[in-house]
């Protein structure tokens, strides 16, 4: 049976623990003025990409604009995209370090996606490649406009969906990765931007 819970607000101090997984939802990780920053300077200064993809046969655009930082040799693919690293800028090397310590691990990478207004979004996917290894740790750094995240149990179809709000950190841990989708729904009359920065260690 399907089971959905509604938690924009989970405690920040616990992990919340849920089947074949776990995560860590901070609100306000970031204060606000310093988040206001963030966001303004990474749109100007992160290079953005319009990606494409094959699907049934045809050639589109991905509906956002996305990036790829981190260490020199740290190659990444997803959905037939192959993306090689930029060099680390001031902005990325200042939000890495305020959230390693909290994840107890050093990051050497991180996906940017650009959500231009509520037309953006990103289908149900895991982020389970074989380069970030088994049971990655995943942190999920979000500016800007609120967006709903949901995950999906891949066997029971559970529904967990979580408000993640302007300067807010998500932290995705143990099996997660391997049981449970997630998307960022279409979500209508929004015409305010989005940026999400998701930190990883590439193996």
């Amino acid at each position: 049976m399907q089971h959905d819970i509604f938690n924009p607000f989970p405690d920040s101090n616990d992990p919340v623990i849920i089947k074949n997984g776990l995560y860590r939802y901070f609100p306000s990780f970031f204060k606000r003025d310093q988040a206001d920053s963030l966001i303004k300077s990474l749109e100007k200064n992160v290079q953005w990409s319009q990606e494409k993809i094959n699907m049934y046969g045809k050639t589109i655009d991905l509906p956002r604009l996305t990036s790829w930082y981190g260490d020199r040799d740290k190659t990444y693919s997803f959905s037939g995209i192959n993306l090689y690293p930029l060099n680390w800028n001031e902005d990325l090397l200042q939000i890495k370090h305020k959230i390693e310590p909290i994840c107890n691990l050093r990051f050497n990478s991180v996906l940017l996606n650009l959500y231009r207004d509520g037309n953006d979004s990103i289908s149900w996917h895991t982020d389970a490649e074989k380069e970030l290894g088994l049971n990655p740790i995943i942190a999920s750094v979000n500016f800007g406009a609120e967006r709903e995240f949901q995950l999906k149990h891949d066997n029971s179809g559970e529904k967990i969906s979580i408000i993640l709000q302007h300067g807010s950190l998500l932290i995705m841990e143990g099996e997660l990765q391997h049981y449970w989708k997630h998307q960022i729904p279409k979500r209508k009359n929004l015409n305010r931007s989005r940026i999400n920065l998701t930190f990883r260690v590439i193996k």
